[in-house]
């Protein structure tokens, strides 16, 4: 095994670590799961079936990675950041994977911590997302975004 996992951590089956990998304590990552190279995994994050993440990839402590949402190289992910799968999430009337909304974080961007982003949203390249921002529309390369919904400073 040529990456780390705490002794805490729960990893299912079919899922592909890269080598030089850490996972810290109390970590889920669900089958189907496809994690790159030198990846840190904060303690108790989760990253659900069949998500993407690429090389050189920070996700810090307490944050949740949904099904359907892909993570490309050099991100990272502030502590307890959210991202979202389900518009319309309702507990007896759910309406499967199939219905998830897709969410792109691509190359080298950022988001700052508590921030949520919500699915069906790309987060471009380079771009920064601030500590606390909703996300709720693309974010086109290289901008930052922050506030509530979430809106360009630059």
């Amino acid at each position: 095994m040529d990456y780390y996992v705490h002794e805490s951590s729960y990893i299912d089956d079919d899922v592909l670590i890269g080598e030089g990998t850490k996972i810290w304590h109390f970590c889920h990552i669900q089958s189907g799961a496809r994690i790159g190279r030198n990846f840190t995994i904060g303690q108790n994050v989760y990253i659900g079936s069949n998500v993407h993440i690429g090389d050189d990839v920070k996700i810090q402590n307490n944050v949740s990675v949904y099904e359907g949402v892909t993570i490309e190289d050099g991100v990272f992910c502030g502590p307890s950041c959210v991202f979202t799968n389900d518009l319309t999430p309702q507990a007896r009337f759910p309406k499967g994977k199939e219905n998830y909304l897709k969410t792109l974080v691509k190359e080298g961007a950022s988001i700052g911590a508590n921030a949520t982003i919500i699915c069906g949203n790309i987060i471009g390249k380079n771009a920064l997302v601030g500590a606390g921002a909703v996300v709720t529309a693309d974010v086109e390369d290289g901008n930052t975004v922050i506030g509530v919904p979430a809106r360009p400073v630059r």
